[in-house]
């Protein structure tokens, strides 16, 4: 159960930046703000996501427990860049979103494709706390996604005792 509602967070925190583009785009801002800067309410929007996946962290203690060897890390590839394209995406479509309703659907469509996929829960964000993002083939010539802070560079060299299970493919070690 909290695997799964692990995974609706991580989906949303992924794409709710689709809503920060769109509420700057549009020049909304918070009512209790008004007789402030618009910039306060920007600032507050980028916070939201921010503070959001500062919380998944807290939440991804209470996964199921894994490890992974050392001796069965077989290959290594870095992936922080190979889904900047697939974000820029989403800003794009935001940026072309005119419209409260709009949003509501492309967010909606985004969010739901985005967790059923449950492959890979990639979140710029995580790149502010200082994690990378890892495909890592085992022994077994199994691929997994892997989010850690560590800086891996050679299979073999370096094991995860920490591992927190998000779901068959993807982990992420605290």
């Amino acid at each position: 159960m909290m695997k799964y509602l692990y995974q609706l967070f991580l989906a949303f925190n992924s794409t709710w930046l689709i809503v920060v583009v769109f509420l700057v785009k549009e020049k909304y801002r918070f009512n209790f703000l008004n007789d402030y800067c618009i910039y306060y309410s920007w600032i507050l929007f980028v916070l939201t996501p921010i503070i959001l996946t500062a919380l998944s962290f807290l939440v991804a203690i209470k996964l199921p427990k894994d490890s992974l060897k050392n001796s069965s890390v077989r290959e290594i590839e870095l992936a922080n860049n190979n889904f900047l394209p697939t974000y820029l995406g989403y800003f794009f479509v935001s940026l072309g979103v005119n419209d409260v309703p709009t949003l509501i659907v492309v967010f909606l469509i985004i969010y739901v494709f985005t967790f059923l996929s449950q492959t890979l829960y990639f979140n710029p964000i995580f790149l502010l706390f200082g994690y990378h993002f890892y495909f890592i083939k085992t022994s077994g010539n199994v691929k997994i996604f892997l989010i850690t802070r560590k800086q891996l560079k050679t299979p073999g060299e370096i094991g995860f005792e920490k591992l927190r299970r998000i779901n068959n493919y993807t982990f992420i070690d605290l």
